[in-house]
């Protein structure tokens, strides 16, 4: 499957994630050598009433308990959104290989806007990253998703 085809993935999880009344944040994370998916999520944090429930977290912790280990090196995850600060630092955590995402978030991303956590020293390990892998479609989600909740 080709990068855009995993954040297609991604992107259902998003389409998802609305239709659930959440914010539509969708992650596929995908084992680099098989390319086999090992996870897929989307946000659920009304649903579970948790702050952490974003659909890179759901993803990592899913794909984690899968293969019964901490670490996803060799790894990579497609979301649709610019991950936050929280989710930054798990990628970090887990050794993820390689992060694409779709839409920047200008006011709460955390890799390349505002704390750019992978750029800072005290960070243990830095993904390879890749933006604007359906830019648009993830974009699109987000304006329609606020627009209708706005009235």
């Amino acid at each position: 499957m080709t990068e855009s085809g995993y954040m297609d993935r991604a992107l259902e999880e998003a389409a998802a994630a609305a239709a659930r009344g959440e914010v539509p944040v969708g992650a596929v994370l995908v084992d680099g050598a098989t390319g086999a998916v090992l996870a897929r999520a989307g946000n659920r944090t009304e649903e579970l009433a948790d702050p952490t429930a974003h659909a890179e977290m759901l993803a990592i912790r899913a794909a984690a308990a899968s293969i019964g280990a901490p670490r996803l090196a060799g790894c990579d995850l497609y979301v649709t959104l610019e991950p936050c600060p929280m989710c930054a630092a798990a990628i970090s955590f887990a050794r993820i290989r390689r992060l694409y995402y779709g839409a920047p978030d200008p006011k709460g991303g955390g890799v390349e806007h505002g704390p750019r956590i992978f750029a800072q020293p005290t960070c243990h390990h830095r993904p390879d990253v890749y933006s604007g892998i359906g830019e648009t479609a993830a974009a699109t989600l987000l304006r329609d998703f606020f627009q209708a909740r706005r009235g």
